[in-house]
């Protein structure tokens, strides 16, 4: 992803609601399995990482990103934004050009 993508995608996210929210429990797969519907359902998503998460936002955002096939875009504080194109067909997708 080049810079000019990924200050696209922080712009456009920066008006986003966070949908869910990392804590101490960590990532399990109830959270994954929500968190792909919703990058299909809308490609780019922000995350809540809780303060009683256990290890650094920065480390959970790209495992997070990893473990869903993800890019993840940017991770400020402790909220992470990731995005993945959506493979659903007739769907409006972010313009990264």
């Amino acid at each position: 992803m080049t810079s000019k993508q990924r200050s696209k995608l922080k712009s456009i996210a920066a008006n986003l609601e966070p949908i869910g929210q990392v804590g101490k429990e960590g990532i399990g797969e109830n959270m994954l399995k929500s968190f792909s519907d919703c990058l299909e359902a809308r490609e780019l998503i922000k995350i809540n990482i809780l303060e009683n998460a256990d290890g650094d936002p920065q480390l959970i955002g790209r495992e997070l990103a990893a473990r869903l096939n993800a890019e993840c875009v940017i991770v400020i504080g402790r909220k992470a934004v990731l995005y993945r194109r959506s493979s659903r067909k007739g769907f409006n997708h972010i313009q990264l050009d």
